[in-house]
């Protein structure tokens, strides 16, 4: 038998027979109550970082718990698979994306697998596989039945020189293309959008049915979703039959529009530029097309602005003011057009100035002076001024007078507005699920039909990163009968943003087998919502939202029955190693290359280094190599470590020492249950315990209760861990090693155990005897009577003086108290002589005498 913790060995053997009994399977009964358990899917990259790690690690630990606990659980694992990554690769080294892809699944699998994670592989998804995107482009059709998927002109990052449409990460910091190096133009093409505004109040108003979810999360949700509500009206635009429309929050304001400002690319811009504007109009035009949208709507950016020569009436007070047009101004964003009103909002304010523009005081605070010079914009509510018959009233009525106003004499109305657009979805590049629809000269955009799904992606494909995507180029991909008429007719060679396969890939883990379904409508019913969504705080916004949307789209399809697909949501802290920077240089330099930690120089210049911790990465060469720590200290310390050294939502800062640490716990719990194992205990559990028996068992309880009450809710895996090590310590230093209480303490040790250091608590529990998994052992069971402490610590004082600590009766009156106090052996000589004058008791804590001298 081995006495020395081997972990390599151990870790090995139980994965195997984990795999080979399919102990991690979802059960298909339906008796016990279900849990869903679930991370979000990794890209796969080719190589696990310690960010997965921890992700899947806190994961596995609820999982793990839950079936102990009773439930049936599924927890699955697949891949987001589709993306630039593959197709980059397929042009720098030639290597198909679908090989490339594969290949890395492979690899990340095993390194799971390694983790000792008790996932269900036979629901393994991949969004790449033509089983998994069929379904998607099936599930595409379906928002396209219900009028949720249509196409219009869109603006997209555009390579003059490689003639090809880059992804926004494609785009460096200078707006230049990562490839060519050529400025990236702004170029309007033919896309596909979904529908998600018509969700916008119910993506709103439903984040208050996510109690499990951070508060911070939901409200990044609201932010994004940007519901304002207030009043829509249009400008004349003097000398032509057109309006320029605007939305504001402000319509208490209108008085005190000075100008209007439309988007360049506004299909208005050259329908108001006079002839002797034209000419600044375009080069300003082409100015702000080489720049990208972050750019435009940054705030610590000035805004820059030019005038159009057209004008345009407000119709309240029938002044004429002029048509700008603005690099911070939109098409894609509300109207495509602002009213400016400087001295009421700060940007305009602050445009207004820089620009030599009027500005026209409307609103004053009360007692205010109307004709004053503003030295900055009132933003505040206050009393309406040189607003014609809406003198005088405050301005929060005013809004509301105004919109009526408008509304009477066709000048506008009310109406709510929000953040969120759209959302475009189609991606000009080849590895994106096939887009399923083709476009006919007769019946124009056809669906393919469900019986030709999927359009599978063509594997004899040439990839340059230039021109027009890939599928493009190959005609005998793109001409295709029309399945209406029969006609000559081309496919969509557009694919989907990636985005839309993660959107329900949590759905198809419920029923990953069916090939004549998504899912089917009961079984995804029955394990739907999530019941423990896990993952990184930068998915708080598009993944989560876009998953909320699609399973709003699906419900009102008939395909199931639930509003919100996670019940509750972790978002774990990042992993951070410790980081070596040059201030003078900028650069990083590897731990590796620090010879004195202590007082850290750069090895190439000399100069001293800045030390922090920072996010892992490659650029900073602060990360640790995962298989580094396996190889050296086994999976059940990784995790252990990644568990104990924070609280799961906070960052955690990676230390070998703390490494080492829980690697030397781990080896103390295997030398305490060897002793039992050299040295078997017989014999039933007394009637009635010895003293060392009964602090054992409350040390036994008291863990049982603590770990229990740290893994439900907010799970605190680290001072769940804190307590396992005290009652590993209790064991130890027990002096009942013989008794049966000894044994349900060793016996509890592992099964609190087993969810954070499963392989380990595995080979004990199989050398104590159990043919069985301890993995599906019942969770420990708390004793409230064990809790319960007989007798206490009493402290005995002369004068104000400790004189001993004795142990009395935990129910002792106060009159047994002082008895038990003055038959102490140690108090007694300090009694003697004296004449005790008064006796302080104060139960559970100390007898105090006061004494004088006879």
């Amino acid at each position: 038998m081995e006495s020395r913790y081997q972990a390599d060995a151990i870790e090995s053997k139980w994965q195997q027979h984990w795999a080979s009994a399919g102990l991690d399977q979802t059960p298909d009964q339906t008796e016990q109550p279900k849990f869903y358990a679930l991370s979000m899917f990794p890209y796969p990259s080719g190589n696990l970082h310690m960010g997965h790690v921890r992700n899947y690690v806190i994961t596995d630990v609820i999982a793990r718990l839950k079936r102990m606990q009773g439930y049936r659980v599924l927890h699955p694992m697949g891949w987001d698979a589709f993306g630039l990554p593959a197709e980059n690769a397929a042009i720098d080294r030639g290597v198909a994306p679908a090989q490339w892809t594969h290949q890395n699944i492979a690899q990340m699998r095993q390194q799971l697998q390694e983790l000792g994670l008790s996932l269900d592989w036979q629901r393994e998804v991949a969004t790449c596989f033509p089983d998994y995107y069929k379904w998607t482009q099936w599930l595409f059709l379906q928002f396209y039945a219900a009028g949720l998927a249509y196409q219009k002109e869109a603006a997209v990052n555009w390579d003059p020189i490689d003639q090809t449409v880059l992804a926004n990460e494609q785009v460096d910091s200078e707006g230049k293309s990562w490839r060519s190096g050529a400025i990236v133009e702004r170029k309007l093409l033919r896309q596909w959008f979904l529908k998600i505004t018509d969700y916008a109040e119910e993506l709103l108003q439903d984040l208050d049915k996510l109690s499990g979810w951070p508060d911070r999360v939901k409200t990044m949700q609201a932010n994004w979703i940007g519901k304002s509500v207030g009043a829509y009206l249009e400008f004349p635009v003097v000398g032509m039959d057109e309006k320029v429309a605007v939305f504001t929050t402000r319509p208490d304001t209108v008085y005190g529009v000075t100008y209007v400002v439309l988007a360049p690319e506004h299909p208005l811009t050259p329908k108001v530029t006079t002839s002797d504007r034209a000419e600044a109009v375009d080069a300003f035009i082409a100015e702000v097309s080489q720049t990208s949208e972050q750019e435009r709507t940054a705030e610590d950016k000035p805004k820059r602005g030019i005038p159009t020569g057209g004008m345009v009436v407000n119709p309240f007070n029938g002044e004429a003011v002029p048509i700008l047009i603005a690099d911070y101004v939109l098409y894609e964003y509300g109207t495509g057009a602002v009213m400016g009103v400087p001295a009421h909002d700060a940007r305009d304010f602050k445009f207004a100035t820089q620009n030599q523009m009027p500005i026209k005081t409307v609103i004053i605070p009360e007692g205010g002076d109307a004709d004053a010079t503003l030295e900055a914009a009132y933003t505040e509510p206050g009393i309406m001024v040189n607003s014609g018959d809406f003198d005088g009233i405050p301005s929060t009525e005013g809004k509301q007078k105004i919109i009526e106003h408008a509304e009477t004499q066709n000048y506008g109305k009310a109406r709510v507005q929000y953040r969120l657009r759209d959302w475009l979805i189609s991606r000009q590049r080849y590895w994106g699920c096939p887009i399923p629809v083709i476009h006919c000269p007769s019946c124009g955009t056809v669906p393919v039909p469900d019986e030709q799904l999927p359009v599978e992606l063509p594997s004899n494909v040439e990839f340059s990163g230039r021109g027009p995507s890939p599928l493009a180029k190959l005609d005998d991909w793109v001409n295709v009968p029309c399945p209406s008429c029969g006609e000559p007719a081309k496919r969509e060679t557009d694919t989907m943003d990636t985005f839309i396969d993660s959107s329900w890939y949590f759905l198809r883990y419920t029923d990953a087998q069916n090939t004549g379904q998504a899912f089917e409508r009961d079984r995804v019913n029955d394990w739907m919502a999530v019941d423990q969504y896990v993952g990184g705080i930068e998915h708080a916004i598009l993944h989560l939202l876009y998953s909320r949307f699609f399973t709003k789209v699906l419900r009102d399809r008939g395909l199931l029955n639930f509003d919100e697909p996670f019940s509750r949501l972790l978002t774990q802290g990042m992993v951070q190693g410790i980081t070596y920077k040059n201030p003078v240089t900028n650069k990083y330099v590897a731990p590796a290359d620090v010879a004195d930690p202590e007082n850290p120089v750069d090895p190439a210049t000399g100069d001293a280094l800045e030390v922090f911790y920072e996010k892992m990465s490659k650029s900073k060469y602060n990360g640790v190599d995962p298989k580094a720590v396996l190889g050296k200290y086994g999976a059940d310390t990784a995790r252990m470590f990644i568990l104990f050294k924070a609280p799961p939502e906070k960052d955690l800062e990676w230390d070998d020492a703390d490494v080492e640490g829980q690697f030397r716990f781990l080896n103390r719990v295997w030398r305490v249950v060897q002793g039992v194992i050299e040295q078997p205990i017989t014999g039933e559990t007394p009637d009635k315990l010895s003293k060392p028996e009964k602090d054992l068992r409350r040390a036994i309880h008291t863990a049982i209760k603590e770990i229990t009450e740290d893994l439900d809710g907010d799970y605190q895996f680290n001072t769940a861990v804190s307590e396992l090590m005290k009652l590993n310590n209790a064991l130890t230093d027990a002096k009942c090693t013989n008794s049966p209480v000894y044994q349900e303490g060793i016996e509890t040790l592992l099964k609190l155990l087993a969810p954070f250091a499963p392989h380990l608590a595995e080979e004990l529990w199989s050398q104590l005897g159990h043919s069985d998994s301890i993995h599906q052992a019942a969770w420990p069971v708390l004793d409230e009577s064990a809790l319960v402490v007989d007798e206490i610590p009493l402290v005995v004082q002369i004068m104000g003086k400790k004189r001993d600590v004795i142990q009395v009766p935990a129910s002792a009156s106060k009159a047994e108290l002082e008895a038990l106090a003055r038959g102490s052996e140690k108090v007694q000589p300090y009694l003697e002589g004296t004449e005790v004058k008064k006796v302080i008791v104060v139960p559970g804590k100390l007898v105090n005498f006061v004494v004088a001298k006879k």
